[in-house]
């Protein structure tokens, strides 16, 4: 079972509905013999902004579908507050949970205007027709589109659709809202804008919020609490800040994002020069355990509670965080030769050759080679290092995440995943181009 953890939720806004508190009890979802939502315990504060972010098939979708009535649970409860809207006790339709939900698709009604899609919301309210134009008038204008609300959905764009849609979501003030995966139709300046405006409208209103994503970086900008997901099970739940910094195993340090993997093996205290140990090594933060990567010494923090042994074969997993460029760069020819610097305290300075480089706005980030072909992305620098450079690179442990090889996936993977689309990556050394790890010994 996964530990609850409880938001401190910002302060309610004023004139917002009551936001409630999501209670959820060994939630269970089944289709058929396919267990979708498994046993998920979970509690998040009033006024909470919530993300579940989790792969396709974790079943984020469904569970936001269970919170909003569309679909019925098969074991367990959902309490709203103080009411069990889903559960041995019955089961409460969506129209009776005080709830608005915003899709990945807009579901805007495409034979009324904006103005008369954000105001249906507010038939429930029992205002006039003046107080609603009004006030609906006005939601779009919050989210400028005042300007355009007399257009229908077919004459907006996207992002102007969606703008539209958490209008309507926002305008009834409800206790809670939901969100499933609204900006993933979006391209990438429409999506940030609209995720800056997702995340202080509902503050502003002081709704209770749950969001869900495939996108890590969207999920730690947005979330006050941050739950992850993998084939039905909540694996890990808490503050982004801690998510990201101490994952609970492989399966959500690589989800939360990683320049890339390196293969070695663990090696005593003393082995490397740092110090002098009993040949064991910690079974977990704040210990930092030595790895011998291809004849040099990477240190990192163990994730997971097995204790690491010696000799035993591990995977480094490499926050980009836990990257610099350390030595000058030179273009390598055959022959030359790459030497390592001496480690000192938590940071390992190590070999590579720059395989790739993209310019970022701020700067470069580079795909750099180490020994034994290992790859790894988004190496910062201001200035592009020229392809097949020799440099060194530094890895702080706080960065570097040691899991049993038995975790593992190629390592290649990782890296492929962060590469722009269409890009190749060769994972066979000897096809590259000079210089190699043949030709440029360590």
């Amino acid at each position: 079972m996964v530990k609850t953890v409880r938001a401190r939720a910002p302060k309610q806004a004023a004139g917002s509905a009551t936001a409630p508190r999501i209670e959820l009890s060994s939630l269970t979802k089944r289709f058929g013999n396919k267990v979708a939502v498994d046993a998920v315990d979970l509690v998040a504060d009033p006024g909470t902004f919530l993300v579940l972010l989790g792969p396709s098939g974790s079943g984020k979708s469904t569970l936001l579908r269970c919170l909003a009535g569309i679909e019925r649970a098969t074991a367990g409860c959902i309490r709203l507050g103080s009411v069990e809207v889903d559960g041995p006790g019955g089961h409460l339709p969506p129209e009776r949970r005080d709830l608005a939900m915003v899709f990945q698709d807009y579901a805007l009604w495409p034979h009324l205007t904006a103005e008369q899609n954000v105001a249906f919301a507010l038939k429930r309210r029992r205002l006039s027709p003046d107080d609603c134009r009004r006030q609906a008038r006005s939601m779009l204008d919050h989210v400028g589109l005042a300007a355009l609300h007399e257009r229908y959905p077919g004459q907006l764009s996207g992002g102007e659709q969606q703008r539209v849609a958490l209008a309507r979501a926002l305008a009834g003030r409800p206790g809670l809202l939901l969100f499933d995966e609204p900006l993933s139709n979006l391209d990438a300046d429409r999506r940030e804008r609209l995720r800056v405006d997702i995340g202080a409208m509902v503050r502003e209103q002081g709704a209770t919020a749950v969001y869900i994503t495939h996108d890590q970086a969207e999920a730690f900008a947005l979330a006050d609490v941050v739950g992850v997901l993998e084939s039905g099970r909540l694996v890990q739940i808490g503050p982004p800040e801690d998510v990201y910094r101490n994952p609970v195993d492989a399966f959500v340090a690589r989800f939360t994002g990683l320049a890339g993997e390196l293969a070695g093996r663990v090696v005593a205290e003393g082995a490397d020069g740092l110090g002098v140990g009993d040949g064991s090594v910690g079974v977990g933060p704040p210990d930092v355990v030595p790895v011998d990567v291809g004849g040099f010494v990477v240190r990192g923090r163990p994730v997971g509670r097995r204790r690491l042994q010696p000799g035993q074969p591990v995977r480094i997993l490499v926050r980009p965080s836990a990257l610099r460029f350390s030595g000058s760069s030179a273009a390598a020819g055959p022959g030359a030769t790459l030497h390592a610097t001496a480690q000192q305290g938590p940071r390992a300075e190590v070999p590579a050759i720059v395989r790739d480089a993209a310019f970022r706005g701020w700067g470069y980030e580079h795909v750099i080679e180490v020994a034994g072909g290992h790859r790894l992305a988004g190496v910062p620098a201001e200035r592009r290092l020229p392809f097949a450079a020799v440099s060194s690179v530094t890895l702080a442990a706080d960065g570097c995440l040691v899991v049993e090889d038995d975790d593992a996936r190629p390592a290649g993977a990782a890296v492929a995943a962060m590469l722009p689309a269409g890009q190749e990556v060769r994972s066979s050394v000897g096809a590259l181009v000079e210089p190699s790890w043949d030709s440029v010994p360590a």
